[in-house]
């Protein structure tokens, strides 16, 4: 594969991961209502629930390519991924939203940090300064004038890691198995974990009224099913770091879509967190094109006076 063909790649992969975190970010007020209707994990198992059937609907033809491996490696995807969602869920109990919103997106500073531990290579300098700038622009996007950490933290630490090792097992085996048939089974995981916490701590609610339906159905097929399915297929050709970079777009579009759709205000220091998140974002997506490009027309400009 050509150098000019796998940057076409790994942009085309960074603009789809971006649209994702654009469903994420939009659904979330969506997600804050339904919730005083429904428990957090039966509404989990619904959504991801509907997300599987969508799928299954789609690629069941494809299950006869279903093996051990694939099975293994969605469970293992979809069991960090269900962490996430269930320490999130219980941490917000003994935490503020803005605490859990930053600590939630420190994944994009445990990313890399994963990947080089595990690769043994360390980021590059542009990603580097762009997982430092989205950290800061979280903090001012999401923190309010003091922090102080407390037993909730911990607990959406644990997802802040879950999440990091989300993003890093769907990098290493989104790109030798099939990413439909994995992400089909990471949903399935989610959707069963859910119910079976649901059973044990929730109460099952005695209607669904029609604000809930429409938050699982928003939720369960873009925002599940295509997304997932999406990020499974194309993080294949772009690195952890730079997806769990894009993926801190999500508190902004939140944030956005919270100011457009439900009158919330954006203070100017959450504006200027946004501004350095887009920077951070843009900042790695260089990732040294600029470098190589003014190496090149000077090794040109070398040859051309010899």
């Amino acid at each position: 594969m050509t150098g000019q063909r796998q940057n076409l790649l790994q942009l085309k992969a960074d603009l789809a991961l971006l649209g994702v975190s654009f469903i994420w970010g939009v659904t979330f007020v969506v997600v804050q209502n339904a919730l005083s209707s429904i428990g957090p994990y039966y509404f989990l198992g619904i959504r991801f629930l509907l997300a599987f059937l969508f799928l299954a609907a789609i690629y069941h033809r494809q299950l006869v390519r279903l093996n051990r491996d694939t099975l293994g490696a969605g469970c293992i995807i979809g069991v960090f991924l269900f962490g996430g969602y269930a320490f999130q869920t219980v941490g917000l109990q003994y935490t503020t939203a803005s605490n859990a919103g930053f600590i939630t997106g420190l994944s994009v500073v445990l990313v890399p940090v994963f990947s080089a531990l595990f690769t043994r290579q360390a980021p590059g300098v542009f990603a580097a300064i762009g997982v430092v700038l989205a950290a800061t622009g979280l903090g001012l996007l999401s923190l309010g004038r003091g922090l102080s950490f407390n037993y909730g933290d911990l607990l959406v630490f644990f997802c802040a890691l879950c999440f990091a090792l989300h993003i890093i097992t769907v990098g290493r085996y989104a790109r030798h198995l099939h990413p439909p048939l994995l992400a089909l089974i990471q949903i399935g995981i989610v959707s069963l974990a859910g119910f079976l916490f649901g059973l044990a701590t929730e109460t099952w609610p005695e209607h669904l009224n029609r604000p809930v339906w429409v938050a699982l159905l928003l939720t369960a097929i873009p925002a599940t099913a295509l997304a997932f399915l999406i990020q499974n297929n194309v993080q294949r050709f772009t690195s952890a770091t730079h997806t769990a970079i894009i993926f801190t777009m999500e508190p902004v579009f939140a944030a956005l879509s919270a100011y457009f759709l439900a009158g919330e205000i954006l203070t100017p220091r959450q504006i200027i967190g946004c501004i350095l998140i887009l920077s951070g974002m843009l900042l790695a997506e260089l990732k040294g094109k600029h470098i190589r490009m003014i190496s090149k027309t000077s090794k040109e400009v070398q040859t051309s006076t010899l």
